[in-house]
């Protein structure tokens, strides 16, 4: 990962230009083409070392739902539950714990009722309970991972 790379990460974890050509400014912070900016983007989704670009949207805000869910999977199930999991484009992110519920996953769905099926879908498919922890009441951490 080269200096721009590092650039790119740090400045866009703190958010992305809302205009006519956003790549086109964002790429103007780092001296760089708008075309150069977009293929840096490719290339580290490609190579994993960005697992998403893209907004993050208030499901609830719009209608829709959002939970934090965890599931307690056995080490010789773990990457095909991960899998099956993963495959359900409700899934936000999905993520290993030390600890006995060991996989964590935010399900953001498209009604509020939509996540009680999912997760019937969920444990039908893989085996599993999966634990649902709605939020109380939300809070804001501004989280950022220097690079």
């Amino acid at each position: 990962m080269d200096a721009i790379d590092r650039a790119i990460i740090n400045r866009l974890q703190k958010g992305f230009p809302i205009c006519p050509r956003p790549y086109e400014q964002a790429a103007g912070e780092f001296g760089i083409s708008e075309a150069e900016l977009i293929q840096r983007l490719e290339a580290m989704l490609a190579d994993k070392r960005l697992s998403r670009f893209g907004p993050l949207f208030n499901a609830e805000r719009m209608g829709g739902g959002l939970s934090l869910c965890a599931m307690a999977v056995p080490e010789k199930d773990f990457e095909r539950v991960a899998e099956q999991v993963n495959a359900y484009p409700e899934v936000a992110h999905n993520y290993a714990r030390d600890h006995e519920l060991n996989m964590w996953f935010v399900l953001a769905t498209e009604t509020p009722e939509r996540i009680g099926e999912v997760l019937e879908e969920i444990e039908a498919q893989t085996g599993y309970p999966v634990y649902d922890m709605p939020k109380k009441q939300e809070f804001f951490v501004g989280l950022h991972f220097e690079v």
